[in-house]
């Protein structure tokens, strides 16, 4: 069993016609954090929402907030974030132009700063930033659109990450987001991912506190 294991419902899949209840229902959980997903339409094909509902989700949750920025110009929105109660920033390694000088302003805001990574990028994109950042996001589904299918390759990539930060004697986050259920969970865990974003798999269920507490068990 491994009790570091973190799980980060993705807020985008629950009923947002009952916000409040949902994210109290996370509130009474074993979860860690509440995963935001920011989406501009232009990165990624869809949009989620922006920072007023990020605002009415901070206020009812007693849960760090793990803001993941699908955006195109994520500087533009690092304070709104922090405004929001962030306690951990992802930007996209795809879209960040000085991406050491975005992951510095995450610090210098007192949040964790992270870097995200598309199916289709290479690990190697982060070869020179890793040993500046505290967590590493890995897409396990082509990003915008939730309810898709595990890519099966992202074992691989955790494997990589784990060779890389160790490289390095680093301790880094390694989250996984997307398509993550059941079937997936135990062995990306024992794969070296130590951290989970569930979305639909939790908010879809029966009993949605019982499946957060099952992916905190692995």
């Amino acid at each position: 069993m491994n009790r570091t294991t973190l799980v980060s419902p993705s807020i985008l899949a629950a009923d947002f016609a009952n916000i409040e209840t949902e994210v109290k229902m996370v509130n009474d959980s074993a979860a860690d954090y509440i995963h935001i997903d920011i989406m501009d339409g232009h990165f990624v094909p869809n949009i989620s929402f922006g920072f007023p509902v990020t605002k009415a989700i901070q206020k009812h949750s007693k849960k760090p907030l793990d803001f993941h920025l699908m955006i195109s110009n994520p500087d533009n929105y690092l304070e709104a974030c922090i405004d929001s109660g962030a306690a951990i920033i992802t930007v996209h390694v795809e879209v960040c132009h000085d991406l050491r000088a975005t992951i510095n302003r995450i610090k210098k805001f007192g949040a964790k700063a992270g870097v995200a990574v598309n199916p289709g990028t290479d690990i190697e994109s982060l070869k020179e930033i890793i040993s500046d950042i505290d967590l590493v996001l890995l897409m396990s589904v082509n990003p915008g659109f939730g309810g898709q299918s595990f890519i099966d390759n992202t074992y691989n990539k955790v494997l990589e990450i784990k060779e890389l930060s160790s490289f390095l004697n680093k301790n880094i986050l390694i989250e996984i987001d997307g398509g993550v259920n059941a079937s997936n969970a135990a062995k990306l865990i024992s794969t070296g991912a130590n951290m989970l974003v569930a979305g639909s798999y939790v908010f879809n269920a029966p009993n949605p506190i019982e499946v957060i507490q099952s992916l905190k068990m692995l």
